[in-house]
């Protein structure tokens, strides 16, 4: 449904208001004119891969792409939690057809070894979805050296979307990030965080930008392959790992919070509808939004070029 100029006006406020378009209020209207559900078997025999999938919108998204027939991979750290949600998305969809595997998105190695092990196994996906992702309270590193946030919200998921680009030729890949990168400026360098004093908070909100900017870069590349690509903005959504995070925002902010399922709507409607959406914009309830807000931010083109840069020169892909 192409909405129509008063639901854009309308749209327009609930964005700019922030509160009222991040929070559970912004799909409830917009839901009045957004596109159309995905038809109910729109993945039936399609392979889809979910990271961070053993809780909040991670589970959320594995369950609604199960729910429309897709063969759900749930990749998290835990294999123990990863059969604990399997059991608690075939609770409701006793036909799910479910396939768990244990993964350190931001163990380089873990992820080398653990595409292969998929490539080998399923040579076709149709959709790739980086959901993994935390919010460290003090800086802390991988088994590479590399800054825990970074190594799982940027350089995990590169090194995953190019080593499984063969296999999702024709495919989606899509980013969950928030629209805490609104407040971070992409760094110019000390891309690992290791200078001045640390915050997880300000850490989370300025790999989340990166992830912005790289999953551009990811469109322009893959192409080619005739893949499509998109970052987006589940809303504030209430999840465990929300509460244990911010426990401040979420106890002012509570009752407007969206529900994990609401919070991974546009996420399962990006894999699952027919409709051909443009590839490398940044989304928000069915719809691209801006990546700035006026002048605030805004990268140079030579800033995106070095972090694109340190990217493929920390992960190896794509080879010059």
């Amino acid at each position: 449904m192409t909405p129509s100029r008063p639901a854009e006006a309308l749209d327009w406020l609930l964005d700019k208001s922030v509160v009222l378009g991040w929070s559970k209020v912004g799909p409830a209207v917009r839901r009045l004119w957004w596109p159309a559900d995905p038809p109910p078997d729109a993945l039936r025999g399609k392979h889809v891969v979910v990271t961070g999938a053993s809780g909040g919108l991670g589970l959320a998204t594995a369950a609604g792409l199960a729910a429309l027939g897709a063969d759900v991979h749930l990749v998290g750290r835990s294999l123990e939690r990863l059969h604990e949600a399997e059991r608690t998305i075939t609770a409701e969809h006793p036909d799910a057809r479910l396939h768990s595997s244990a993964c350190d998105v931001g163990d380089l190695d873990a992820v080398e070894s653990w595409c292969a092990a998929l490539v080998g196994e399923v040579p076709s996906l149709h959709a790739l979805v980086h959901n993994a992702g935390l919010l460290p309270p003090e800086r802390r590193t991988t088994a590479q050296g590399h800054e825990l946030t970074l190594a799982t919200h940027v350089l995990g998921p590169h090194l995953m979307t190019f080593r499984l680009a063969g296999a999702l030729r024709g495919g989606r890949v899509l980013v969950v990030s928030s629209g805490g990168m609104y407040g971070q400026a992409l760094p110019e360098h000390d891309y690992e965080y290791a200078e001045g004093e640390y915050s997880g908070v300000k850490a989370y909100a300025r790999t989340k930008r990166m992830q912005v900017v790289l999953a551009e870069q990811w469109a322009q590349h893959l192409a080619a392959d005739g893949i499509h690509v998109a970052a987006l903005h589940p809303g504030w959504g209430r999840t465990a790992g929300l509460d244990e995070a911010l426990p401040g925002f979420v106890k002012v902010m509570g009752p407007l919070l969206r529900s994990a399922e609401g919070g991974a709507d546009t996420t399962v409607w990006l894999a699952a509808t027919p409709e051909q959406w443009p590839s490398g914009r940044f989304w928000q309830d069915r719809q691209p939004r801006p990546t700035h807000y006026g002048p605030l931010h805004q990268e140079s083109a030579e800033a995106r070029q070095r972090l694109w840069e340190f990217v493929r020169e920390q992960t190896g892909v794509p080879a010059v």
